[in-house]
């Protein structure tokens, strides 16, 4: 279950999109859970054959020296494949699906140097290591058996996808080489932790139905618009900085926050738009809504509402007079005793 959005633009329809997208979660999550626990330990060998090739393969295009022509498309979905060694010989493949097969290696992919796109859901993998591939912009390995993000360095990519595996901990991700990476799927995972996903490029970050209890290591992401955090176990809002000066959205939805005097801790964040918290315990005071405002006055929605002027004008009014308070705290406050005695000494 996951609103998953990008929110660029705050469209009053986005609400039907995210129940859309709750739904369709729901149920891909669930479809691959029934296949999963249908499969056996084992599997008759079923590997890649001339004739699979023959049916899946699509798109001609010409090849590099522009005089020869090849098919640079290949879907090969529920074929319960165990083995794609064939592929070793279709170096001109651009876009390949091995979607919802019985892989657990996908090494020949190695020799595949012009891939663009890849789709590896739904497998048996316990790993998405490849050798660095130029060209890949999008790779998919949703609900495998990934249990680490190692060897993960295509320069060019773009969007990785590894929701519904079993990751603990974000470790390889070298910002040096993944300089290209500004989406990261991670949903559905185990992670107790959100260090290690240290990628200034990143835009969008998936971490809904995790371990999580608190936000760590994110502070050097400048250009993070859309954080998802849905369905995790926080209950402080430590951990955000004013360095995240890009982040319009947040997604804090079934998560433990209970105290509204967190809300402060959000308030350098000078680009927050849209703001979830629904679910929470916070949300149960009565005076949550307007404590959210007052707190971080550019908010433009909160969960599924906007706020109208009315609301933003009394915000406005408690501001102010919380900062007239603190004033004439400042003013009444009485000078530091002198020590006279202390004084005499020193002459």
């Amino acid at each position: 279950m996951s609103d998953e959005d990008d929110l660029e633009d705050f469209e009053p329809d986005q609400d039907d999109f995210e129940k859309e997208e709750d739904e369709k979660e729901t149920e891909e999550g669930e479809d691959y859970r029934k296949e999963g626990e249908e499969f056996p330990e084992e599997w008759l060998p079923t590997p890649l054959t001339e004739d699979m090739m023959k049916e899946g393969l699509s798109l001609l295009c010409k090849t590099g020296s522009g005089l020869a022509h090849a098919y640079v498309k290949l879907e090969v979905k529920e074929r319960d494949l165990t083995d794609i060694y064939l592929l070793r010989s279709y170096i001109h493949l651009r876009y390949v699906d091995v979607s919802e097969n019985h892989l657990t290696d996908l090494s020949p992919l190695n020799y595949l140097t012009h891939l663009l796109w890849l789709k590896a859901d739904g497998n048996r993998l316990r790993s998405a290591q490849l050798n660095e591939l130029p060209y890949l912009q999008i790779a998919s390995f949703a609900y495998n058996q990934i249990t680490d993000t190692e060897g993960i360095s295509h320069p060019r990519l773009e969007t990785l996808n590894l929701k519904g595996n079993r990751i603990h901990m974000v470790t390889g991700l070298d910002p040096q080489k993944l300089i290209s990476l500004h989406t990261v799927e991670l949903r559905g995972n185990q992670l107790e932790s959100t260090v290690g996903i240290n990628l200034p490029k990143l835009k969008n970050l998936y971490l809904a139905q995790n371990l999580l209890k608190k936000v760590e290591g994110l502070e050097d992401l400048s250009n993070l618009t859309t954080l998802h955090l849905r369905d995790n176990q926080i209950d402080t809002l430590s951990g955000f900085s004013r360095e995240m000066k890009s982040l319009q959205y947040l997604n804090l939805r079934g998560n433990m926050v209970a105290n509204l005097g967190e809300l402060a801790k959000l308030r350098d964040l000078p680009k927050l738009r849209a703001l979830v918290l629904l679910d929470n315990p916070c949300t149960e005071e009565t005076n949550y809504r307007q404590e959210a405002l007052v707190q971080m006055p550019y908010l433009e929605r909160l969960d599924k509402e906007f706020y109208e002027e009315e609301e933003r004008a009394e915000a406005d009014e408690i501001r102010q007079s919380l900062k007239e308070d603190k004033e004439k705290e400042q003013e009444q406050e009485p000078e530091p005793k002198r020590d006279l005695e202390l004084e005499q000494s020193l002459i």
